[in-house]
This record gives structure tokens, sequence and C-alpha cells, in this order.
């Protein structure tokens, strides 16, 4: 897209290099390739923003990875503005790019409520945004502060499947732990309501220890400290344990080795390629796939398909919900999702 003047080069420029800042070269964050021809003439290349929570997660780099993939195959030129695991990061980010050339912008805002206002300068021009998986603001105030649709996974759909499987192993009973993801994340407090959605048909037999959910932020360290911290108060053995992402939890299955938990059920959600090996190789139990690639590829598919189809807002969902099976050995899937999450693919 052509720059206006002099001014928007030099604000483009540094917005570039923002955008590098995450630790990725600019070779991969602006790759894209020629505008292809159609039976209807050359395709315009289009510009998008997009930003997610954090790129030191597994799950945040392959949707960064499904749009540049996506970006590549449909002519649109991605621009990455890493959240680094910081609401306050991303929202300085996103206010810096709101008024250079976009054609249409996607984000997962790592805190819910953190970027309402840029995606309202956003709206003033003209600009369609897509939410990825977080809710931006509330669901009833996505139109008005500008989202044109929201794209999910079924948040408490995966916990609960994954809650479900571990209650089954254990035969619904023991103690328990639950270590949260970010407790002002829409999507963790939704897997912490599928987990006690299932948690209430077990109140009898199943202690959680330490009473309930701990947050701990989406950090593996964190989550090992906190884990570990919960080991310690229980001097029988921890039947089953729930992690809001498999990163957390592959980051504990090292503290129960050697102790009275080792037998440990440990389940979580993500399904991507950390999390399907740990199922395979017998660290996990089972995950739920929360299809980054879909989510990310979507956002980039649909804004192109809004932009060059000059769709209008009235016309579109205001949600599409993804699926999110579960992923264990006896299901048999783990070979195939391993191949649909492959970065080379981004498929789930």
């Amino acid at each position: 897209m052509a720059l206006r003047n002099p001014t928007q080069r030099s604000r483009r420029s540094f917005l570039e290099h923002a955008a590098a800042a995450g630790g990725l070269g600019l070779g991969a964050l602006l790759a894209g390739c020629n505008s292809q021809s159609s039976g209807d003439g050359p395709r315009k290349r289009l510009r998008a923003a997009f930003s997610n929570g954090g790129l030191q997660g597994t799950w945040c780099k392959l949707g960064h990875d499904a749009a540049m993939l996506w970006g590549k195959l449909l002519d649109v030129e991605v621009v990455w503005f890493d959240g680094e695991f910081n609401a306050q990061k991303q929202r300085e980010k996103l206010d810096l790019m709101v008024d250079d050339d976009w054609d249409f912008c996607a984000v997962q805002s790592h805190q819910s409520g953190t970027l309402e206002e840029p995606v309202k300068q956003l709206k003033k021009r003209g600009i369609p945004v897509i939410s990825l998986d977080t809710l931006l603001v509330e669901h009833d105030r996505l139109r008005e502060v500008g989202v044109w649709m929201q794209i999910s996974p079924d948040q408490t759909g995966m916990a609960e499947k994954s809650v479900q499987y571990m209650m089954d192993k254990i035969g619904g009973r023991g103690k328990v732990i639950h270590i949260g993801g970010d407790s002002a994340h829409s999507g963790a407090q939704q897997r912490s309501q599928g987990f006690e959605n299932i948690l209430a048909k077990y109140r009898d037999t199943v202690e959680v220890v330490g009473g309930g959910v701990r947050w701990c932020e989406w950090k593996t360290e964190t989550a090992r400290n906190t884990f570990t911290a919960l080991l310690g108060q229980s001097d029988e053995p921890i039947a089953g344990a729930f992690f809001h992402n498999d990163d957390m939890a592959l980051a504990c299955t090292k503290a129960i080795e050697g102790t009275i938990h080792k037998d440990m059920v440990i389940t979580a959600v993500d399904g991507q390629k950390p999390g399907l090996t740990g199922v395979k190789d017998g660290l996990l139990a089972a995950t739920a796939i929360n299809p980054a690639g879909m989510i990310h590829g979507y956002g980039l598919i649909v804004g192109q398909f809004i932009v060059r189809n000059q769709e209008k807002l009235e016309d579109l969902p205001l949600e599409i919900i993804l699926p999110c099976p579960l992923v264990c050995r006896e299901a048999g899937n783990v070979d195939a999702m391993l191949y649909l999450s492959d970065p080379a693919h981004c498929l789930v």
C-alpha cells in the first residue's frame, strides 16, 4: 500500500522496528510474495497488523507462523506486534500503530479490556479489526468498540473435555491441582469455569489442593514453583492435575518423578507440537486442541475476504467458534494432530 507522505514513511519505519523487537528479523516478519494474477487481473497486495499475547509461548508462536504462512499464500504483508506477555507493552505498541496504513488488523489481547481504545481509533478510520481467541471486551460490546468478528476456540469445552478425562482416569476421587493462566484473560476464565463445571459432579470425592485455581500468568517458572509448593502440601499421592496450557504442564512433569505423586494424571489445553509430543511420550495423559493455526489463519483469511470482497459488517457473523477435540493415546489421533499442527501446515 502506498504511503501518504514522508511522515508516514518515518512512522512505518519506526513501527517495523518495534515489530522486530520481539526477536524476529524483518525478513521473517514482513515476508510476502509478489502479487499474483487471476482471471480478473492483478490481485492487490494487502497490509495487515497482527498481535497476540507473546511469542515466547508455543501457542502464540504457532499462531504467528500460521498468519505468516497464509500471508505469503494470499498476498498479505503481515506486520507483527509482539505482546511480550505484557498487557501494557502490547497496548503501547498498538497505540503507536493505529495511524499507519492497514487494510485490516487481527489481535489477540493479552488481557481483556486493555486494547479497547486503540481498536476504537481503528474503527474511526474504518479499518476492520478481527479479535482472536481472547475477548477483546465483553461479548455484547464487541461491535460497539470496533470488532468485526471474534474467532475463538470453545474455551469452556476444551477444559471440560480435558478435566473429564482426568476425572475418569482417577476414578472420580482423590486430590487434584488446578493451575490457571492469567485471571484477566477471558479464555483462562472460561477454562477455569470448565474445570468447575466438571468438578461439580465430584464435590464429595475430589479435593482441590490449595482450595482452588492458582493463577500463574502463563509463565512456566511461576507454574513450576506453584506446582512444587502444592505438592508439598500433601503427604499422600495427588491423583491428578489440570493446566490451562501445555507449556506450564510440561514444565511441571519432572517435579513428580521419583515422588509419591509419580502416577499423577496430568491433562492440559493447547494441543500443539510440544503438548502432543508430551501425550505421545506419556508425560501428559491428554490435551485438548486449542487450534492456534486455525484461529490466526482464519483471522488472516477472513480479513482479506472482507477487504477484497468489500464485505459489509452487518453481513458477517459476530463470532466463529472452532472445533477443539481431545487428544489422548487411546483415541489414536496424536499423529494426525501432529501433522496438522506442524508449522509447515498450520491447520489446527
